[in-house]
């Protein structure tokens, strides 16, 4: 048994004839045949059941199609990866994030990213997590930065990063000069959050849970600069990610305090469809990644 019989095998299943699978392989319907039957006689089994001019495979020769898959699989992957190391990365690139992820973390990693593989074209997603999910699986996104957890089986899901969510309020709000708020100070105010959806809102309604607190929500959006905004005009306080808040907070434009007794984080993590062979583009953007996530600022430094 050779690669070559295992291939012949796998075109008459794609196919479902001799003939077909000749004319996949550019060979002749004879070579095909003579090669199936010597395998079978090999193997001292039949491998296929004739109806006419189909065949349809045994319980044999469904085994070693199936084996002839993985392997042909694994050497267009190996040979591709052997190719893609000796060419400089071109093409398109197509990556999916959220808004916070958009704005603060994509810019220095692209940036860095377009240093190293300046021929490479980034085209950049961005939205809810159900609708970037949805790119994902219809091919129309590449990789994906997102707030983790993400459920789906067809994606390999890999932790990229955690950062801190803040409470925060206008720089004049009278709990603005606390570096700490306990919980019951909360119970009181009226709050602009993400929406129900995101990932993000179910870690700050888990915490109210834990609380007991049921927050009075006057306003909700997926977009962090509207939340930004709306705390500054005095609609409410919000509990958002560190690193979106950093300049404003310097700047004295917007408070922020951690609250009590309780680690709020949000876990980010990369996903992509599985495949046999993660493209390396994508490969290089990780990498890239975790170059550039030393300089995020996703925690104050007195933590």
């Amino acid at each position: 048994m050779d690669l070559r019989q295992l291939e012949i095998l796998c075109a008459i299943a794609d196919t479902g004839t001799f003939t077909g699978a000749g004319e996949k392989l550019h060979v002749s319907q004879s070579a095909i045949s003579r090669q199936v039957l010597l395998l079978e006689d090999e193997l001292r089994e039949p491998l296929f059941i004739r109806q006419g001019r189909g065949a349809i495979p045994t319980r044999a020769g469904q085994t070693l199609i199936e084996l002839g898959r993985r392997l042909l699989d694994d050497l267009t992957a190996t040979v591709g990866q052997i190719r893609d190391e000796h060419d400089e990365l071109h093409g398109t690139l197509r990556i999916a994030g959220g808004m916070t992820v958009c704005l603060y973390v994509f810019p220095p990693l692209l940036r860095e990213f377009r240093r190293v593989h300046p021929r490479v074209d980034i085209k950049l997603i961005t939205g809810a997590t159900p609708r970037l999910i949805r790119q994902l699986r219809t091919g129309s996104a590449d990789v994906a930065l997102l707030t983790l957890p993400i459920e789906e089986p067809s994606f390999v899901v890999v932790p990229a990063l955690r950062e801190e969510l803040m409470l925060v309020m206008p720089p004049d709000h009278p709990l603005a000069g606390k570096r700490r708020v306990a919980p019951k100070e909360l119970a009181v105010q009226s709050f602009v959050l993400f929406e129900p959806s995101s990932n993000t809102r179910r870690t700050i309604d888990g915490f109210f849970t834990r609380v007991g607190i049921e927050p009075r929500v006057v306003l909700e959006t997926e977009n962090v600069e509207i939340l930004k905004a709306l705390v500054t005009s005095g609609m409410g306080l919000s509990i958002v990610p560190y690193q979106s808040i950093v300049d404003e907070v310097r700047a004295g434009k917007l408070g922020c305090a951690r609250i009590s007794h309780t680690a709020l984080e949000r876990e980010t993590g990369w996903a992509y469809p599985r495949a046999a062979r993660l493209p390396r583009a994508v490969q290089q953007l990780i990498e890239t990644f975790k170059v550039v996530l030393p300089k995020l600022q996703l925690a104050p430094k007195d933590k």
